[in-house]
């Protein structure tokens, strides 16, 4: 994984992480916190989440995510623990297979009388390709009557699959949850609609983001499908040509649209597989703030963080969170980052 020494610089309290969603334990999942962060000053500000809506100016356009997560984790007939990463095609996968000894078998056996074949390495060491012995439809319902939404150690409770879903999501495709914008409700939504600040959608299919026993993508092999569409590139060019501000929400609406940038004809309509890798030496081309989780220090979310601030001024306003004691992970406080002007 390509990382930066500056990034690892500060350690997170077993006690920030969030294991329960907001809307348990404070009956609506917009009751969260949200840290503002001035790339140019490195000033920060601590707000509510709900303060977005006074925060974000009209004719500003707010870009979302609309890949809806799905039950990704799976247990074969003895057991074992298969993880969804990618999807190939109709009925090949590329999956995170837990227990060695699984790695070592020919084929895997599931409920239902469901099997499947490995075929072969995945594009990064630690995923294997499989083929489903059945596909389409078939293999979605499989899924959604047999898997569960993907947990890491700090998660205690298993949680309803709607719990990891936004409230605008409709393309299922992401094995982990777009978890920036969990906490819009509609009713956010529409208040920012009525305030005159604009909305616009990518689609984004999210990969694994960890591959246990302190293992993480690289970012140049980690490839994610994604989608921008025609609408969304002529709002963008209305909003830039009007001086009003994009504003993306999570990390995968950046790297959607940065990918979807033609050095020579600008941003473009765009479909496929994105393995672009955005870091401190990236010059944002479409994106002005970012809405996004508070990250590990080992993630490759905080590279892409630092091409909207130093790391210095990122590291410090991260340790004022700590400080505050902000939650961190998908069910956690959030982070809004104006990019830093460009001499």
């Amino acid at each position: 994984m390509m990382i930066n020494s500056t990034i690892h610089s500060f350690k997170l309290p077993p006690y920030l992480h969030a294991t329960t969603p907001a809307e348990v334990t404070r009956n609506q999942r917009s009751d969260v916190r949200l840290l503002t962060l001035h790339g140019d000053s490195g000033a920060w500000d601590h707000h509510t989440f709900e303060d977005i809506i006074d925060l974000l100016q009209p004719n500003d356009l707010l870009i979302l995510n609309t890949s809806r997560t799905i039950p990704s984790s799976l247990r074969t007939v003895d057991g074992g623990e298969i993880r969804l990463s990618r999807k190939i095609d109709e009925q090949v996968w590329e999956v995170l297979i837990l227990e060695k000894r699984l790695n070592e078998s020919t084929t895997l056996y599931f409920d239902d009388g469901i099997s499947a074949s490995i075929v072969g390495p995945g594009m990064a060491p630690e995923l294997t390709l499989i083929e489903f012995s059945i596909g389409g439809e078939g293999l979605m319902h499989f899924f959604y009557n047999h898997g569960q939404p993907i947990t890491y150690e700090y998660i205690d409770t298993p949680w309803q699959l709607s719990h990891y879903q936004t409230v605008y999501s409709h393309q299922p495709g992401s094995v982990e949850m777009n978890s920036a914008g969990r906490a819009f409700s509609h009713k956010m939504l529409k208040q920012l609609k009525d305030k005159g600040v604009q909305i616009s959608y990518v689609c984004l299919h999210t990969g694994l983001s960890y591959y246990e026993n302190n293992r993480w993508p690289d970012p140049l092999r980690h490839f994610e499908w994604f989608s921008v569409g025609a609408d969304t590139v002529e709002h963008i060019y209305k909003t830039k040509k009007g001086g009003h501000r994009v504003v993306a929400v999570g990390t995968t609406v950046v790297r959607a649209l940065e990918s979807a940038h033609d050095p020579k004809a600008g941003l473009q309509p765009q479909e496929g597989l994105t393995n672009v890798y955005i870091d401190k030496d990236t010059t944002l081309k479409v994106v002005d703030g970012l809405i996004t989780g508070f990250h590990e220090p080992e993630a490759s979310h905080l590279d892409m963080l630092c091409a909207f601030v130093q790391e210095k001024k990122l590291i410090e306003a991260y340790q004022a969170a700590i400080n505050e004691q902000y939650l961190w992970h998908e069910f956690g406080d959030l982070n809004l980052i104006w990019k830093q002007t460009y001499a």
